[in-house]
């Protein structure tokens, strides 16, 4: 049976018809003499194409996300030297800067945009083959330099840990623009031979960076059937949320679908499953590849991220810690460089258990110690929060005061403020007396990045939150935040 290599909801390509794609516009990269490349497109076979072709052709590419601000991009292509552009043709406005020429080509069957720029070229670590960035809390965004050797290990990897699964067709349901769809979404399916399901993310319910209509997602995993996906919690949790006020289950098609980007929490997983969502938790960093542990079926323990993938090697230092190696990044863009051999240090705390499980205990950054001198870090208390039904976002402040403080968002507007006060009283009981919620306020406004609230890809901006709701929390802004703990390392997480 001949298995099409590439679908994007109306047009398959067989794996012939895609290399035959993938050479076509390699050539035309190569006679073009490109250096960088980047993309800001949305998820498409173009996408997969250009992508494809950029790696064929020794080309560097820069992925931007589609919900980047002109502010954002125009940082992004000169950090990175970007010489070439490409662009939906409907995306193309005159505010792309030090245009040269542009030219209308055909890319798998989609007229695109293909821009030449006049930035200055810039010096990228020996064997770059992909700088992506992280999508940012201000306008300048930092650039991650990746070789293709880095990026295979954690496709190899991931391809071997699910070979028993038998996994043929993957929907992208993230940004094809984040590394982690980028690998887990494109290479390693090319690696076993599966379905690239690259429909165009409006049509799974994903609008911009922030907006998420699970209904239209789960009428789209119904229509296209794959055997695994790619969620970030958020969005499990709407499509749980979804499930169980309708009444159905998830098609019965899935075998896998990979949960991660932040906290999960045991009792979202045990939902999902219950609703037929095969939900298992992971947890990865762009600089090492994204993807680093998994659970999986028949290695699995709710509650952790799993244990290492084969690529992968994670330890955890003395002063807790988690440092990862085995696939690392080349290095920043104009800051040091990395090497193979080298633990890198994640910013995030944790533990490994006797069976090998990897443990989360939150960003070392955001390490809350109260006035009684309780190390309590903020994530562990807002995955008890979010596994409430009624709260569907919760953000926990107590630097140096007596009580934890919470900012809450709930799950739709007909949750009342006695149904928020039950849901913290559910969770405070999960939780020892120093861990638990003393005063809470309802979200002023929705933690996303059109309010400010949170950076594109839905990470709270805690300074932010804290200022607006520092008085209903009775706290001083200045002191929401902890700033006696520092962190070696800003997180990037695609």
């Amino acid at each position: 049976m001949n298995v099409p290599a590439l679908e994007d909801g109306r047009r398959s390509w067989s794996s012939e018809q895609l290399h035959d794609e993938v050479d076509r516009f390699a050539g035309l990269l190569r006679n073009a003499r490109a250096k960088v490349l980047a993309t800001q497109l949305d998820n498409s076979a173009a996408w997969v194409v250009a992508d494809l072709a950029a790696a064929r052709a020794g080309v560097v590419h820069l992925p931007l996300p589609t919900f980047f601000t002109r502010q954002q991009r125009a940082h992004a292509l000169a950090a990175a030297g970007a010489d070439a552009l490409l662009l939906n043709r409907q995306h193309f406005t005159a505010d792309v800067a030090g245009v040269t020429t542009r030219r209308t080509q055909v890319v798998a069957r989609s007229e695109i945009e293909l821009i030449r720029l006049s930035n200055r070229a810039v010096m990228l670590p020996a064997d770059t083959a992909k700088v992506t960035f992280t999508s940012g809390s201000t306008s300048a965004p930092k650039g991650v330099c990746l070789s293709a050797s880095a990026m295979e290990k954690v496709a190899e990897g991931v391809a071997l840990a699910t070979a028993p699964l038998g996994i043929g067709r993957h929907l992208c349901a993230l940004p094809l623009a984040l590394l982690l769809e980028n690998v887990v979404g494109i290479l390693a399916p090319r690696l076993r031979g599966a379905t690239i399901l690259a429909p165009p993310l409006e049509e799974l319910g994903l609008n911009g960076s922030s907006s998420f209509d699970p209904a239209v997602f789960d009428r789209a995993v119904s229509t296209h059937r794959p055997h695994s996906l790619v969620l970030m919690p958020q969005m499990l949790r709407a499509w749980v949320g979804h499930l169980a006020r309708s009444g159905a289950r998830a098609p019965d098609s899935l075998r896998l679908v990979a949960v991660g980007g932040a906290a999960v929490g045991a009792g979202l997983i045990r939902s999902a499953r219950a609703l037929g969502i095969p939900a298992y938790e992971g947890y990865g960093f762009t600089e090492g590849g994204s993807v680093q542990t998994l659970n999986l079926p028949g290695a699995d323990r709710p509650g952790t991220v799993g244990r290492p993938l084969p690529h992968s090697r994670v330890r955890v230092s003395d002063d807790g810690e988690i440092e990862c190696a085995g696939s690392l990044h080349l290095g920043y863009l104009g800051g040091r460089s990395a090497t193979a051999d080298e633990w890198w240090p994640t910013g995030d705390l944790g533990h490994i258990d006797g069976d090998g499980y990897l443990h989360l205990q939150g960003r070392r950054k955001n390490l809350l110690i109260t006035a009684f001198g309780r190390n309590v870090s903020p994530e562990w208390i807002e995955t008890a929060l979010k596994s409430e039904p009624a709260i569907a976002e919760a953000v926990v402040f107590g630097d140096a005061l007596p009580s934890l403080r919470a900012v809450l968002w709930p799950i739709g507007p007909a949750v009342s403020d006695d149904a928020l006060q039950a849901a913290v009283g559910a969770a405070n009981a999960s939780l020892p007396d120093y861990a638990r919620i003393g005063r809470w306020t309802r979200g002023l406004e929705r933690f996303d990045r059109n309010t400010g609230m949170a950076t594109a890809n839905g990470r709270p901006l805690r300074d932010a939150i804290a200022a607006l709701h520092a008085e209903a929390l009775g706290i001083p802004a200045s002191h929401a935040v902890p700033t006696r703990v520092s962190s070696s390392l800003q997180r990037v997480d695609q």
